[in-house]
């Protein structure tokens, strides 16, 4: 049996054993969860292995590669620019950035990029990720060439790889400073949290290693469920192996090779989509420092804060995913009780199961990382982890 670490505020002991329960039924390998209430770190749990080869143990800060989780700290950038008045979501992107406007770009907005309604899902000139460690060259030059899938703000499409990018040099024009260094200026070194975009090398050496499914297990087993179910796993496995779909598109430039995601020359690249590496501890902190303060720092404003609670977007089938799913500025807004039963929270989830979230009805900021990837695009030990936060909350009354 897997030694559980850690601690539990009363009354929260059900997340610990659903935690367990992730390791001992759930074929959980490393993880970590971490949950803040109104500023309080009321959950803190580590376990399992970091690097099976190694026999290397998960520690309280073991930094992982959490994938798109790191679009909601892109979304958090943005959100503090918004409270500043740096940054004016209804304003043409071109404003700021005048080579954008090309190919029918001129009219959308900074809402529409980050609400995934630009119909810019997919990047369409041959990119490496390579490429991204000047994103003042090749990779600028597909951002302005590319052209709408549809017209902006008629449909919504999950960016998954591309909203990086373009979200990634709109930031920039913003601000004079790439992804990675303003989150660290802005964000990380403020709160003092272990999360990085773009990770120096001692942290590569401390990292947790990426065990992805294996190609066989997929093809002889999860892909074949998938195809023959009405899910959302299979609309999206059904459409990925269509060369011209959109979420084929969406998912295949750069092509990458998630055994490669382990490389330190890979680890190093300030990748705005998918790149960011921290703990669970970390990535609760910076979502609990959205909703009030934490440790005398407050990130953004009630006032700001207020429209985020809303859906700005919303599709009962999004274009790319197959899925019903939502926006505020960047922020998923997934379905009700999917991380949370409240419309008003939002935060991000990452390929395999990691996420960040905030509910601010309740004063909650979640944060989890684990190693070992799922198949599904929402994990099972996420949602059930999540569902065990919010029963400790209905059983304490509160």
């Amino acid at each position: 049996m897997t030694a559980i670490h850690g601690t539990v505020a009363p009354g929260f002991e059900p997340v610990k054993r659903a935690f367990r329960t992730n390791f001992d039924k759930h074929d959980e390998i490393g993880a970590s969860f971490a949950v803040y209430r109104h500023g309080e770190l009321v959950v803190d749990l580590w376990a399992g292995v970091a690097d099976p080869d190694t026999g290397r143990a998960w520690e309280r800060d073991t930094p992982m590669l959490m994938f798109s989780a790191t679009k909601g700290l892109v979304a958090m950038r943005f959100l503090q620019l918004f409270d500043q008045g740096l940054f004016d979501p209804d304003a043409p992107v071109a404003e700021v950035w005048p080579e954008f406007a090309r190919k029918g770009k001129s009219g959308i907005t900074g809402r529409m990029l980050l609400n995934h309604r630009a119909g810019l899902s997919a990047l369409d000139m041959p990119l490496k990720l390579e490429d991204f460690a000047d994103p003042s060259g090749r990779v600028h030059e597909a951002l302005i060439e590319q052209e709408p899938m549809w017209e902006p703000d008629t449909h919504q499409g999950y960016c998954a790889i591309s909203y990086g990018p373009y979200a990634g040099e709109f930031l920039y024009r913003l601000t004079g400073e790439r992804f990675g260094a303003s989150f660290d200026s802005q964000i990380a070194k403020p709160l003092g949290i272990d999360v990085w975009s773009g990770a120096p090398d001692d942290v590569i050496a401390r990292a947790g290693t990426l065990l992805p499914i294996g190609g066989r297990d997929l093809m002889r087993n999860h892909i074949p469920t998938a195809l023959t179910r009405r899910t959302p796993e299979g609309r999206l496995f059904r459409r990925l192996a269509r060369k011209s779909s959109y979420s084929r598109r969406a998912f295949g430039n750069p092509s990458i090779d998630f055994r490669d995601l382990n490389k330190p020359e890979i680890l190093r690249l300030d990748l705005p989509w998918m790149g960011a590496v921290g703990s669970s501890v970390g990535l609760a902190k910076a979502y609990a420092a959205l909703l009030g303060e934490v440790d005398g720092v407050r990130l953004v404003s009630d006032k700001s804060l207020r429209p985020i609670k809303l859906r700005q977007s919303w599709s009962t089938r999004d274009r790319v995913l197959h899925k019903p799913l939502g926006w505020s500025q960047g922020f998923l807004k997934d379905r009700r009780g999917v991380f949370s039963p409240n419309v008003a929270s939002f935060g991000h989830a990452g390929a395999g199961g990691s996420v960040g979230w905030a509910d601010p009805e309740t004063g909650l900021a979640i944060g989890y990382v684990m190693n070992r990837m799922d198949w599904r695009i929402r994990s099972p030990r996420t949602v059930m982890l999540c569902k065990a936060v919010y029963d400790s909350l209905e059983a304490m009354g509160a």
